[in-house]
């Protein structure tokens, strides 16, 4: 076979081969940085994050990889925004209520006081409009987010004396998450914005007089029910957390269009696990809480119809003085609203029904 032939039959077989093997487009290596908000101990909250880098690393054959650093690794827990807008780190993960003293619209991204429960608010970020105007917002703060997890609703917390009335929240020194303690203290309560990992040692000097955290899992892990016997629940405060990957726009915007896909992927999938965590571990955790003689009790009706008056009437204040909370706010209640009638007719009434049988 002469040498031109030889040519020509390789090259057929070159164009064969490529018809027949799957388009795989050479990425470059990457390697980013996610500063949390959460101690490594909350394998739940903190956990989301590691899921995330995990899935990343293995839709990509190990060509981009992602380091998760607990809170106070690389920056204290509330300062990961700024992290992420100047570009110190190229990710963050954390709770967006954490951040309501630069625009209160941070906390829609998360958890409002009588807001929506986690499978409303993944529809409203998915399917409805939250999606578009939370990224809208974020622009301003050069933060692309991306939905990375959700806590389920979430209890009342751990206080030491029992909350009977009203006039209990006057005065009380409450560590709650974020932009609920705008709440409590138009109900009298000094509201304390304290990192997980030193709410036990405020709870017990007596630097505090309650706290929340997330629910039964990872309180039990924090130890609460040693230094405050009483345990209330709903959290109010918290129909569902949801928590978000925020990452700098400029290292976002640098990724091929392959591993943007990948990246919003595993988010995704960081999202969906991280609940399925908090749903498979919180029953046999709270069995464990009431074992060691924790007190499980309701919020009094007159509790929580009088946070519900302070909520709304927060919000009526926000929407006189903060624009961009008045257009995404807006837009979050009215989706609400439908979804709440629904929820009556088949969800509601069906787990009402379900938590009277015996099974």
């Amino acid at each position: 076979m002469d040498r031109r032939s030889m040519l020509k039959n390789a090259g057929i077989a070159g164009v064969l081969a490529a018809a027949a093997a799957p388009a795989v487009h050479a990425q470059p290596a990457l390697r980013w940085r996610i500063a949390s908000s959460f101690p490594k101990s909350l394998d739940t909250i903190y956990g989301a994050a590691d899921v995330f880098a995990q899935s990343v690393k293995a839709q990509t054959g190990g060509k981009f990889e992602i380091s998760v650093h607990q809170a106070g690794e690389l920056m204290p827990a509330f300062n990961v925004v700024d992290g992420v807008q100047n570009g110190s780190v190229e990710a963050a993960h954390t709770a967006p209520y954490y951040f309501f003293g630069k625009n209160e619209v941070f906390a829609i991204g998360g958890a409002i006081p009588f807001g929506m429960n986690s499978r409303q608010l993944t529809s409203w970020m998915v399917d409805g409009n939250g999606g578009k105007l939370m990224q809208e917002f974020y622009a301003k703060y050069n933060i692309v987010p991306l939905p990375c997890g959700n806590t389920g609703a979430q209890m009342g917390g751990w206080f030491r004396k029992e909350v009977k009335s009203t006039e209990d929240i006057k005065g009380l020194k409450f560590r709650v998450g974020g932009f609920a303690g705008k709440v409590i203290e138009r109900m009298g309560g000094v509201p304390q914005n304290i990192p997980a990992g030193e709410i036990y040692q405020s709870l017990e000097k007596g630097t505090i007089d309650a706290a929340e955290w997330i629910g039964p899992y990872d309180d039990l892990k924090l130890g609460l029910n040693k230094v405050a016997p009483f345990y209330y629940y709903p959290g109010w405060w918290e129909g569902s957390l949801n928590l978000s990957l925020y990452i700098n726009d400029k290292a976002f915007n640098s990724l091929s269009n392959e591993y943007k896909a990948i990246v919003r992927a595993a988010a995704m999938e960081a999202h969906v696990t991280c609940q399925a965590r908090y749903d498979s571990r919180n029953p046999g955790a709270l069995k464990q809480l009431v074992a060691a003689k924790a007190k499980v009790l309701p919020f009094p009706q007159q509790v929580l119809e009088a946070s519900f008056k302070s909520a709304m009437d927060l919000y009526a204040d926000l929407d006189n003085s903060n624009p961009d909370w008045k257009k995404i706010y807006a837009d979050y209640r009215n989706f609400q609203r439908d979804q709440v009638l629904w929820f009556r007719f088949a969800e509601g009434r069906f787990d009402n029904f379900m938590s009277t049988q015996k099974l």
